[in-house]
């Protein structure tokens, strides 16, 4: 099991720790760290003191290095001979507290794992801000950038005014293309569908009407009437 995360601690040794009571305090039946097949373990049921444990082949405990009241070291080895020994783990107590050191493959390990993933998430970041389109291809849209040009005041563009030049010539040449390509199609009313000009019908022009002979005269007769004046009024005598 890996041990790398875990401590454990007896705040009661706390105050009595030191270079002939850390291994006791390393022994507890309470501490993950502690192998109980150890030689430490079979010296101690023996009640052996530790120097038996050159003689002895197998897993042991020693203390490596100390720095009282606050640092202790101590090392697991498997001794193969008197004078041979070859390292397993190392555990430091800082103010009472168990730790496992981390060998070290498991600190290159942390460390790329940890560096692969801040460039992973850098790559995620940059690739939430990359943007494609068919017509204009790749570009970066970052929001820092709408914000800077929400607060820039925006230039008003000058809207220069048309020449006499200008509109008569366009006029010119709309009258002159209107000329050359007639509307083949008219729309009569907005919203209804254009129809050809050829379908059109061009309503018949009202035909004059036939006048009697006796209208004739009495319009003749007005005509004259009318050209004449009218009759002259006799003075009345008294």
């Amino acid at each position: 099991d890996n041990l790398l995360g875990i401590s454990w601690v007896d705040s009661s040794w706390i105050p009595i720790l030191n270079n002939g009571s850390v291994l006791d305090y390393f022994s507890e039946r309470s501490n993950p760290f502690y192998d109980r097949t150890c030689n430490n373990e079979v010296v101690k049921m023996q009640r052996m003191t530790l120097d038996h444990l050159n003689q002895m082949v197998g897993v042991e405990y020693i203390l490596l290095h100390a720095q009282e009241p606050i640092l202790f070291i101590i090392r697991k080895q498997q001794r193969q001979s008197p004078t041979q020994v070859m390292p397993l783990a190392d555990y430091y107590i800082i103010a009472g507290v168990i730790y496992q050191a981390p060998d070290l493959g498991s600190v290159i390990n942390s460390r790329v794992l940890t560096a692969v993933h801040g460039i992973q998430s850098a790559f995620e970041e940059a690739m939430s801000y990359c943007r494609y389109h068919p017509s204009k291809g790749y570009w970066w849209h970052f929001k820092d950038q709408e914000e800077r040009e929400k607060t820039k005041p925006k230039a008003k563009k000058k809207e220069e005014p048309s020449s006499i030049f200008q509109r008569q010539r366009v006029d010119a040449l709309l009258l002159d293309l209107r000329q050359k390509f007639p509307p083949r199609f008219v729309q009569q009313k907005p919203g209804e569908k254009p129809i050809p000009v050829d379908q059109i019908k061009k309503e018949p022009e009202p035909a004059p009407e036939a006048v009697k002979p006796e209208e004739k005269e009495t319009v003749k007769n007005a005509q004259s009437a009318g050209a004449k004046g009218p009759p002259e009024k006799r003075m009345r005598l008294q």
